[in-house]
């Protein structure tokens, strides 16, 4: 570890919200923080909220005596009332506080840890909307900032906030150089709060019976935050999603070495049919491309007319190397957008063309997973994800 590496801990339990806790890691591994992801409860797999299984690097048990640069508490229920009562990462919170060292907190966190350990008094703090009050009783000065900082303690409100509160702390930790570099990485929201849209073409309707059933492939080195936030948001939206992984594992270690748990293997759905098939981008891409079961799904619901859609590298190695964006309009990373045939829409943070959906880096996953449920539930029920998760 170099000398200049800043040391992050990230806590976890059951009932954690996933997306709050895989876009702190990523986006703090990216900015070159060592993030150790500890769980608090007696085993390293959590049941995180969502139907989603996390898997911790360790538990916190066996690290309460590690000094950190950094603790950040993500939020979710039951995991916030788990955290606060954890009298070990309690007793370290408190002593970073008074060692002068950063302590954070999202969503419900802020009122239900900070707070009821004493660290909010005369502070300014946000919170979960629902958690204000709350926030307020602990004699913290509640504010509705996306992202709020006082002295040694940041704070956030939740899902959609994270990755600007995940930016605020790699900027507290590196400075602003390192984070706007991180920011253009991840290519992160320029008006965060405002309306979500997204760019369509050759408009088509999705549909579904009953439930839309959706499958999303993961594989080694797969975009953890893309993964996550597809499965979050369409979950909430009360879809039936399917987390596969390509291989002969259910847990695969994502590009910044998170680590995702899926539900089935690839081959036990192969032969199933699925109303859409959405791929997280990251050099997972490339596996997804590699796997001729994958693209002979996709070319099947291609020739069907059924939707499939990709993000970050997925529209380019595994779409437009197969054939798969022929006549359609389509967005992908910056990095590989040169390898798309149309280019005429690179610049865009989300495209529908028809079934085909595409987008873009880790920064547009949530408008992405945003346009998905529109496609299939319509705008209003969309929009009310949108202001419940605070995208």
């Amino acid at each position: 570890m170099a000398p200049s590496t800043k040391t992050v801990l990230i806590p976890i339990a059951h009932g954690t919200e996933p997306l709050e806790a895989v876009a702190m890691i990523i986006t703090l591994r990216r900015g070159g923080a060592d993030v150790t992801v500890a769980s608090v409860e007696t085993q390293v797999g959590v049941d995180a909220c969502h139907g989603i299984k996390m898997v911790a690097d360790t538990l916190l048990s066996d690290i309460t005596d590690s000094i950190f640069d950094l603790i950040v508490l993500p939020g979710g229920l039951p995991g916030g009332e788990t955290l606060k009562n954890c009298k070990p990462l309690e007793n370290m919170v408190k002593k970073q506080d008074a060692d002068g060292r950063l302590n954070a907190a999202i969503c419900c966190a802020p009122a239900l840890a900070l707070g009821t350990w004493g660290l909010l008094q005369g502070k300014k703090a946000t919170g979960y909307p629902v958690f204000m009050e709350k926030l307020a009783s602990t004699c913290a000065t509640a504010v509705e900032s996306r992202v709020q900082i006082d002295g040694r303690i940041v704070t956030s409100r939740g899902p959609g906030t994270t990755i600007e509160f995940s930016i605020t702390l790699v900027e507290q930790l590196y400075g602003k150089e390192k984070a706007d570099e991180v920011s253009s990485i991840l290519l992160v929201r320029p008006n965060p709060g405002e309306e979500y849209t997204f760019t369509e073409l050759n408009k088509t309707e999705w549909l579904f019976e009953d439930t839309p059933q959706i499958l999303v492939p993961i594989a080694e080195d797969s975009e953890e935050t893309e993964a996550i936030a597809l499965v979050d948001i369409l979950r909430r939206a009360k879809a039936n999603v399917v987390i596969a992984a390509i291989g002969n594992s259910l847990e695969v270690v994502g590009s910044c070495e998170a680590k995702l748990v899926a539900d089935v293997l690839l081959d036990e759905v192969a032969e199933k049919s699925f109303d859409l098939i959405v791929l997280p981008g990251g050099n997972g891409a490339q596996r997804f491309a590699s796997c001729e079961k994958l693209v002979n799904m996709l070319n099947k619901q291609a020739e069907a007319n059924k939707p499939y859609g990709g993000i970050c590298k997925s529209p380019v190695y595994v779409f437009e190397h197969n054939g798969l964006l022929k006549d359609k309009k389509a967005t992908t990373h910056p990095r590989v957008s040169n390898e798309l045939s149309d280019q005429s829409h690179i610049d865009h943070r989300v495209v529908v063309d028809g079934n085909v959906i595409t987008s873009r880096a880790p920064g547009t996953a949530m408008e992405f997973s945003l346009a998905i449920v529109e496609k299939f539930y319509g705008r209003e029920k969309a929009l009310q994800l949108a202001k419940a998760t605070l995208v």
